[in-house]
């Protein structure tokens, strides 16, 4: 590659007074040939430079857009170094904007300086990098070298930005929890493991803030949503990263059924502004976003997939059996919730195009959510299903300190089994509740997920600006 300008020469910064868009704005009305007697300065990359004799073009790229550069011998300083550059220099350029005789808006080019060299090349310039092992490893390469990754990505940081706002117009407070816990829990979910020198133990990464936030409702804190990474030490697929987004957000005074209204209006809200309205094709299939939602319980849809009547209260031995005969494998230890829940998760949620809340689920596989007001051995928890997969988790959120520690008891007996995701016990959140926790109900939303759907995409990596990937080798 040929040096065009050494890196001693590099400015320390550039005065740039338009971007690509600002131009196309300006001066879209000028017609072929003429010239608008302005002089501006942009700057960006050169992704397309075609030289003719005495003559060049190139493609300006910046975050707005595009412009081209029109470059001519005896007019632009430094010619012969311009066509020189190489495809993804960084430069600034100056002259006058005007438009050529073939129709397009263009820049005179005065003048021009490298801001940055690009020693490594970014693919064909006309398909990008093709292989997507390279592309989510070399993001910055990708979000240059395909427009599709850079609207996908603007996209997902635009929904969180809107829902900020939305939370924020609908009262909540955004707050922040730890992201090291001495106690994993408010989710079950395997956690990484992390150890503090200075204290001489243990930490987890968060799986969940849940318990810290419910502490902040008991605190004073009526209406509370936190935006962060949570992680949880699990399989990598087209669905899972081991570090995600998730919104978590608690009301006090509401239920369940609220926290379904919530959902269904945010999400809606979220399809119109960025999907132009509440109905949206996903992979080819159409999705009807706008309130409200289908309601269903978890045991409607198991007897209707069964077929055959199921209730927590029958003979577990029964339970077992059913399960057998619907080709679903369940652990010896495992109760009628689990195994429900098993049926459930294996046989039927994939098949649930939605939206839909699947609503009330067994107490057994629960042990945050509050006991069902009406329904022995459930609890008021619902899982929002959109295109197969679970978009989010709610609940009337569990009070008695006295009931929660013996949920923690029962979850310390399932991890004694042998069961990895279930929760520890948490001394400081069962005080916590001991001072007072008022009808609370508790929201989580998976972003990556709901960015996946909002942008039409099948794989969470093309979501997520730095996916958790296998090392290689060096």
């Amino acid at each position: 590659m040929t040096d065009v300008q050494g890196a001693e020469s590099i400015p320390y910064r550039f005065e740039r007074t338009h971007a690509a868009l600002e131009i196309s704005q300006l001066f879209g009305e000028v017609q072929p040939g003429e010239s608008t007697g302005h002089t501006v300065s942009v700057a960006g990359r050169v992704m397309l430079l075609r030289v003719q004799g005495k003559v060049a073009f190139a493609k300006l790229v910046d975050s707005s857009g595009s412009i081209q550069l029109f470059v001519q011998h005896g007019v632009t300083d430094g010619f012969e170094r311009f066509c020189k550059l190489s495809l993804g220099d960084w430069i600034g350029a100056r002259g006058e904007v005007m438009r050529t005789r073939r129709g397009e808006l263009s820049i005179k080019v005065v003048d021009f300086v490298v801001l940055a060299k690009a020693e490594a090349s970014f693919g064909d310039k006309w398909k990008g990098i093709s292989d997507p092992d390279i592309r989510w490893r070399q993001r910055e390469v990708d979000l240059w070298s395909s427009k599709t990754s850079r609207n996908t990505l603007f996209k997902r940081f635009e929904m969180e930005r809107l829902t900020r706002q939305w939370l924020f117009d609908q009262g909540f407070v955004e707050v922040e929890t730890p992201i090291l816990h001495q106690v994993a829990g408010g989710a079950l979910a395997k956690p990484f493991v992390t150890h503090h020198n200075a204290l001489g133990e243990d930490l987890y990464l968060r799986i969940a803030p849940e318990l810290y936030l419910k502490r902040l409702v008991v605190g004073g804190f009526e209406k509370v949503f936190e935006i962060g990474r949570v992680f949880r030490n699990e399989g990598l697929s087209p669905r899972h990263n081991p570090e995600f987004t998730m919104l978590e957000l608690y009301e006090a005074y509401a239920d369940y059924t609220d926290m379904m209204s919530l959902t269904e209006e945010l999400i809606a809200y979220l399809s119109i502004q960025l999907s132009d309205g509440p109905v949206v094709s996903y992979q080819g299939r159409e999705l009807k976003l706008a309130p409200p939602w289908r309601r269903v319980t978890l045991l409607e849809l198991v007897e209707e997939k069964l077929g055959s009547a199921v209730d927590l209260s029958m003979p577990l031995e029964e339970l077992r059996s059913l399960s057998r005969k619907a080709g679903v494998r369940v652990e010896e230890w495992w109760g009628p919730g689990k195994i429900v829940l098993e049926i459930y998760e294996q046989l039927i949620e994939s098949e649930l195009w939605g939206p839909v809340f699947v609503c009330d689920y067994p107490e057994e596989v629960s042990p945050l959510a509050r006991a069902h007001r009406s329904k022995p051995a459930m609890t008021e928890r619902f899982e929002a299903i959109v295109a197969g997969r679970e978009l989010a988790n709610a609940f009337s959120e569990l009070g008695d300190p006295i009931e929660q520690r013996k949920r923690f008891e029962r979850q310390l007996s399932m991890r004694a089994r042998g069961d990895e995701e279930a929760m520890s016990m948490d001394e400081s959140y069962i005080r916590a509740l001991e001072h007072g926790l008022p009808p609370t109900a508790g929201l989580g939303i998976g972003m990556d997920r709901l960015a996946m759907l909002l942008t039409d995409t099948s794989n969470i990596r093309e979501v997520i600006a730095f996916p958790t990937l296998r090392k290689t080798p060096d």
